[in-house]
């Protein structure tokens, strides 16, 4: 079977499917479809994930291999198969021969962002779609856009008018990152309810003269000056406090997930993935990295909650004062100060 990013929940509520193949470029809709399978596997009681990452020299008799063991720990497992640019003819085989006999106490997800349309019409693609799932997640655009955009707006509780979603779609040009950000932002800044292209344009106007995102960026490579003239630039403007806040707490926790996954030597891409840094910053935040330590970079995510009570009025303290003094130490880094 093959299902739209939109139809899956549907099918999930169905009941689960042996395999699935996701597959497709598009980034945020790819990151949301794995993770709403993973958590219905959970739910499922399929406890044990296991993870094969196809590498140079992957074997790929480890996918029959790992599927045929019994675990110690869990009756049900979800194995995730990550696929690189290449399935090649040792890759299809394996997969077309698990999905002959797919094993019932295993779930497989496959996920292969660079599959494209020539790929979904082989044998090995067909053959799962006979017995599972595959969903192809590509760029939205047009109407397909705007829909997409109303229907993330209702999900904040927001009651949009039909303009609202087609300003906003101008305005992301089909970057579905941008445009999820355009939505969290709005949830920040306004009330559950109608909202129009009014107070849509007062709420997202760029009217500011440093970019949220500049914050982070002058944070992280450590420039102290640059990041102080930028939050007392966004103070002047009248940005929002719970706007800022949320920008600087998203990239402490991303940083403190990181420095926890290296030290633990785990997978960092999968930590990359889940935080949603892609490629062109990741150097960038590896070598920021080396300035904090783990403790120091929970200190200032506690600072945030802080925050929080201060600027709902529950707490003491200046809020702009307070999220200065929390960017200076992403700047400074955790490990002394410099």
């Amino acid at each position: 079977m093959k299902f739209r990013p939109d139809q899956l929940e549907g099918n999930l509520r169905k009941g689960l499917a042996p395999v699935y193949l996701v597959c497709g470029e598009e980034p945020l809709q790819f990151k949301e479809v794995v993770d709403a399978i993973r958590a219905r596997a959970r739910e499922k009681g399929f406890s044990e994930r296991q993870v094969l990452e196809q590498t140079k020299d992957f074997d790929w008799s480890s996918l029959a291999a790992e599927a045929g063991n019994l675990s110690l720990f869990a009756d049900q497992r979800l194995i995730e198969l990550r696929v690189g640019d290449k399935l090649g003819r040792e890759g299809a085989d394996a997969i077309r021969a698990y999905c002959d006999k797919p094993s019932q106490d295993v779930l497989l997800l496959i996920q292969a962002p660079a599959l494209g349309w020539k790929d979904l019409k082989t044998k090995w693609a067909q053959k799962l779609e006979q017995v599972g799932v595959i969903i192809e997640v590509r760029r939205l655009q047009g109407p397909a856009l705007v829909k997409w955009l109303d229907q993330r707006l209702r999900a904040k509780g927001f009651l949009p008018t039909p303009e609202v979603a087609a300003l906003l779609a101008e305005r992301v040009e089909g970057n579905l990152l941008a445009a999820d950000q355009e939505v969290s932002k709005l949830a920040l800044l306004l009330e559950p309810g109608p909202i129009d292209p009014e107070v849509m344009r007062a709420a997202v106007a760029d009217s500011a003269r440093y970019d949220l995102f500049d914050l982070t960026g002058a944070a992280l490579a450590g420039d102290r000056a640059r990041t102080q003239r930028i939050i007392h630039g966004l103070a002047g403007e009248g940005t929002a406090e719970p706007l800022v806040l949320w920008v600087l707490a998203r990239e402490l926790r991303m940083l403190a997930a990181v420095a926890f996954a290296r030290r633990a030597r785990a997978d960092l891409n999968a930590v990359f993935q889940t935080h949603q840094v892609w490629e062109s910053r990741r150097a960038g935040v590896m070598q920021a990295v080396e300035r904090y330590s783990i403790s120091g970079l929970w200190q200032l995510l506690l600072e945030c909650a802080a925050v929080d009570l201060a600027i709902k009025g529950r707490g003491d303290g200046d809020p702009w004062t307070m999220l200065a003094r929390i960017a200076d130490g992403l700047a400074r880094g955790t490990k002394g100060n410099k």
